[in-house]
């Protein structure tokens, strides 16, 4: 069990890596098949001892080989945030197998069956990606949902086509909802990204999930706007990424949807 624990980190490190350098290649219109990774500073390329996931960056203790400048700390995050997120997502699907759960996660185990472990790894992937984007470049690139809308729609047709038309159903009026905000807002209370990236993640989760991942990501988001706003890190009326929060809520109720369905409904009467 332990051997299957660490390769999954390991393979989670290594997408991760491979994560790092597409968010910093996509908003610059560099192609990740475009020559090697090269430092920041320096710009010279980066050797293949020096690009093993995570533990280059121990071993050259933070720092470029030819220039000594500091590597950015976002690189090795990503990639412990995508193996741990692999990680999880591989023991909570082995834990389906054996214990009776309704929880999201477990509901796909029972429909996709061997299936279901490398589907959600390829979309945690993608939305891994739009959360550092939209983080730090403050926009969603069309093609991670329009890749994360193909495959989900996909994998509905494949081993659950009884579900698409409700879940289509659910996906549209949830991303309504949110071009309904964008339009009052003059684009400042929701991005056009955000009314996308509902689509897909609407049409994975359907009813009755997609409004407990919708009303999480607008607690979170407004959580967390109020405490930039009172750390003067943001300012009424000025947008804030809400993709971020729209994968954060996905994970969370991917992982514990019933557990936040039964609070929801009971706090909303």
């Amino acid at each position: 069990m332990i051997v299957f624990y660490l390769l999954i980190i390991i393979f989670g490190l290594i997408v991760g890596s491979f994560i790092s350098a597409l968010t910093f290649r996509l908003p610059r219109k560099i192609s990740v098949l475009k020559g090697r990774s090269f430092c920041d500073y320096c710009k010279k390329s980066i050797c293949w001892y020096d690009n093993i996931p995570l533990f280059s960056y121990l071993i050259l203790r933070g720092k470029c080989r030819s220039c000594r400048k500091n590597i950015s700390l976002r690189y090795p995050l990503i990639e412990i945030i995508c193996g741990l997120v692999f990680l999880l997502i591989y023991i909570l699907t082995q834990k389906c197998l054996t214990i009776l759960s309704i929880e999201p996660i477990c509901n796909l185990t029972s429909t996709f069956g061997i299936w279901t472990l490398p589907y959600l790894l390829l979309i945690s992937s993608n939305l891994i990606t739009v959360f550092i984007v939209d983080l730090e470049e403050r926009f969603i690139p069309d093609e991670l949902v329009f890749f994360s809308l193909f495959i989900t729609i996909t994998t509905l047709v494949v081993f659950s086509v009884n579900e698409l038309y409700l879940n289509l159903s659910v996906a549209f009026i949830v991303s309504a909802f949110l071009l309904l905000i964008h339009l009052i807002t003059s684009g400042r209370g929701m991005g056009l990204g955000d009314v996308k990236l509902a689509l897909p993640l609407g049409l994975f989760f359907g009813w009755p999930y997609t409004l407990t991942w919708m009303y999480t990501s607008i607690l979170m988001g407004a959580i967390i706007g109020l405490i930039l706003i009172c750390l003067k890190k943001a300012s009424f009326g000025r947008q804030i990424a809400f993709g971020p929060f729209l994968v954060t809520s996905f994970f969370v109720t991917l992982f514990w949807g019933n557990a936040l369905n039964k609070i929801i409904f009971f706090y909303l009467g």
